[in-house]
């Protein structure tokens, strides 16, 4: 089960496509989320939707970063084929997303698979987590967090 709202956000150091990034210290409110598969029809359009909305959650004070076990490599490739602006971490065991609640049982064509679940949490300054969404359904979803960003930004 995903942590949620209120609890403080496990810390993690990852590598991602800008260099090595952990989330202690960073100092500014961070959506994450978490998706099974680069290059994915539902991964895609997450990325999309997180991509076409970057700038907005730029200007609310907010960074953006995308957790799957995918390796750099192809974290790389997704990246540049899809021209997304923020960073793509490498989860290849998926420790992190076992910390957040974001590995686990799920349904997948009807049948209980072990896998990730399609999670986005947004981490206040503090560390706090300030809002879950687990599981998430894709389409609407960015606008969404987007939406919640900006109540917790005051606008």
């Amino acid at each position: 089960m995903a942590i949620s709202a209120g609890a403080k956000a496990p810390g993690f150091e990852l590598e991602s496509t800008a260099g090595r990034l952990k989330l202690d210290g960073l100092g500014k409110r961070l959506v994450l989320y978490f998706y099974p598969r680069d290059n994915t029809p539902g991964c895609t359009r997450e990325a999309q939707g997180f991509a076409e909305l970057y700038e907005e959650f730029r200007a609310l004070g907010a960074e953006v970063w995308g957790v799957s076990k995918d390796s750099l490599a192809s974290h790389e490739r997704f990246k540049e084929k899809y021209a997304l602006p923020f960073p793509l971490l490498s989860d290849p065991d998926n420790q992190v997303a076992r910390a957040y609640g974001a590995f686990g049982t799920k349904k997948m064509y009807g049948k209980e698979v072990e896998g990730v679940i399609r999670s986005t949490f947004v981490i206040g300054p503090d560390g706090e987590i300030e809002a879950v969404w687990s599981p998430v359904k894709v389409d609407g979803h960015a606008e969404q967090v987007l939406a919640r960003v900006r109540e917790l930004a005051g606008r």
